[in-house]
């Protein structure tokens, strides 16, 4: 049996990492560009540091990818475009919530296409999340976001391409440490997320310096929210991590609260409550059967941020 003090410090470690990729919405709305030229530049501004950590004496080094880190990357880049395009045009609670439903769809996945039948109490949970994200997309208040509707239904996409995104990062964890395919995923990301900005006629350069400082911060924020809790992951089981990490969404509400005034309706806080409850009842019956743990056990968090 493991003791309780080994596991403190790795959970601090997720709190805190959880609590800066709560940043994550926050930022894009600040960073004075379009919603992808935004993951370019939380891409570009993370390279510099992941290389130093990847390329540090002692560490893995960069080596070459494999294919599932560049898949990683693919789809890591569509996560975020979807995302950010997601909180422009929704609340930043919902578009937070919404993509946390990842954890049910990798789950549903296994079950589908790799013959991983999940637990009665996963049938239990998405029923929740189906009822959840229908009352957080029906008791939105208005004059949150530029599109409800389509920021809601972008977001709920992103859970699929992320829960592809862990799906690669799974098989690349095989042969390579979490810094090394991080590293490779969001080298791999990068001309992706430029593309798609300029494909869409994107403002690619901030207006200010509060902008570049907002960019400047998404790349900080995704070294260490997404290193910190890979780094966790090592140290414990993956479902503590993704129940740990829904601080995220929560700290994503307070803040879209305190500095953009967004307040969740009763019916919207009864569906967050309900996805919310979804998602941890998807941890728990993916956690009990050792055979379910393979497809939840997320090397990257459990949340786009």
């Amino acid at each position: 049996m493991t003791a309780p003090a080994p596991r403190l410090i790795p959970l601090l470690v997720v709190l805190a990492s959880a609590s800066v990729l709560g940043l994550a919405p926050i930022l894009v709305r600040l960073t004075e560009t379009g919603p992808a030229a935004a993951g370019f530049w939380r891409f570009l501004f993370a390279m510099p540091l992941l290389f130093l950590l990847v390329a540090r004496p002692g560490g893995e080094g960069v080596g070459r990818p494999s294919k599932w880190m560049l898949l990683a990357g693919l789809f890591f880049a569509l996560d975020l475009s979807f995302w950010h395009y997601g909180i422009v045009m929704t609340s930043v609670a919902n578009a937070t919530v919404l993509c946390n439903l990842t954890p049910v769809v990798v789950t549903l996945i296994g079950w589908l296409f790799f013959k991983e039948k999940p637990a009665r109490l996963f049938l239990l949970a998405l029923g929740f999340a189906m009822a959840g994200a229908w009352a957080m997309a029906a008791g939105k208040a208005g004059g949150q976001g530029t599109n409800p509707p389509l920021g809601d239904a972008l977001s709920l996409l992103v859970s699929v391409w992320y829960a592809l995104y862990f799906l690669m990062v799974k098989f690349a964890r095989t042969t390579a440490g979490a810094l090394k395919v991080t590293f490779w995923a969001t080298l791999a990301g990068l001309p992706l997320m430029g593309g798609v900005a300029l494909l869409l006629g994107e403002d690619m350069v901030p207006a200010t310096a509060a902008g570049w400082a907002a960019c400047i911060g998404m790349g900080l924020m995704h070294v260490a929210g997404q290193g910190g809790v890979a780094w966790a992951l090592g140290r414990l089981p993956a479902s503590i991590t993704a129940v740990t990490i829904l601080i995220q969404p929560i700290v994503a509400g307070l803040l879209g609260w305190l500095i953009f005034g967004e307040i969740l309706s009763p019916v919207q806080a009864l569906g967050g409550a309900l996805v919310m409850a979804a998602i941890v009842l998807a941890q728990w019956s993916n956690a009990r059967p050792p055979a379910h743990t393979k497809t939840g056990a997320a090397p990257e968090g459990t949340a786009p941020a």
